[in-house]
């Protein structure tokens, strides 16, 4: 079983939810308290060992790779009126050299597609991919603790969670079989199951840890729902020939690709921090109460 050390991360996408902002800003860029919303993804991904970061992107998107980049002339200024703290805090935020590679997904052909686009990157050898919209708060980092399930099990492995029974129609849902350390083996993965038809109420929430083998699934798979290669149709294929397993987040999942889990994310991470909790915690419980 070879170890895991790259990650993908697919920021190619339009972020037409929240425009106008993310006419001139990628969604991936919008700040949650003080850092980027990719920031938090790939902090989790460093959490979990990854050795090297590739960025998908698209048109628009070159600011991604200046961020994760050296700017001489803010630094210079930083140095000249010194400013260390926050130096230090970029300095720590930024990849070794040589650590992130980026490449274009020239056509918005779906997440299939995306990640079929970092084939050459990755290679022959496993892959964490991490939809940068999910951000996740956890006393263990969610691919971490897929990391430790996947040196036990290999294969392929999927990060769950619990969703309300009545509302499993509206994810893609995975069957339950035995248990596997700290988690199950998927017995089968349904994408948005009509109501009452569900195998269990554990959805996918953006995290996997695949196998290179999908790669050459992907190079030739057919257009699935909206006329885009799906990921899920090239999970299902691979689960014909490798083991899936599921790790069930024990944490909290923000979804800052819609604006209320992007807001929603924005008040948890900032009571989160003791210089901001004391400055918004009165005027938060005032707003709250004068909704009732």
């Amino acid at each position: 079983m070879k170890p895991l050390r790259k990650a993908v991360f697919p920021v190619a996408g339009l972020g037409t939810r929240f425009l106008p902002a993310t006419k001139a800003v990628p969604k991936e860029m919008l700040t949650v308290v003080d850092k980027p919303v990719i920031q938090y993804v790939v902090d989790e991904a460093a959490e979990a060992g990854i050795e090297h970061f590739v960025f998908i992107t698209g048109r628009g998107k070159g600011v991604i790779e200046d961020y994760f980049d050296i700017q001489f002339e803010l630094e210079q200024t930083l140095k000249s009126r010194n400013k260390n703290a926050e130096l230090t805090l970029l300095e720590d935020l930024l990849p070794t050299a040589g650590s992130a590679s980026f490449t274009r997904q020239q056509e918005p052909l779906g997440l299939g597609h995306a990640v079929w686009c970092a084939r050459d990157i990755v290679g022959p050898e496993p892959f964490a991919l991490l939809l940068p919209d999910m951000i996740m708060h956890g006393e263990k980092g969610c691919l971490k603790g897929m990391v430790e399930l996947y040196n036990k099990v290999g294969g392929n492995v999927v990060s769950v969670e619990e969703c309300a029974p009545e509302l499993a129609h509206k994810y893609g849902i995975v069957g339950m079989g035995e248990a596997l350390g700290d988690g199950f083996r998927i017995t089968e993965m349904v994408e948005k199951p009509a109501k009452g038809t569900a195998p269990s109420n554990y959805f996918i929430n953006g995290r996997y840890i695949l196998q290179p083998e999908i790669f050459d699934i992907l190079s030739t798979q057919e257009r699935g729902a909206g006329n885009e290669i799906q990921l899920t149709d090239g999970m299902l294929k691979l689960a014909g020939d490798q083991s899936f397993a599921a790790y069930p987040f024990d944490g909290r999942t923000f979804d800052c690709g819609a604006k209320d889990g992007f807001i929603l994310a924005n008040v948890f991470f900032a009571v989160q921090r003791d210089d901001i909790r004391p400055l918004i915690a009165e005027p938060l419980q005032q707003l709250l109460a004068a909704l009732k």
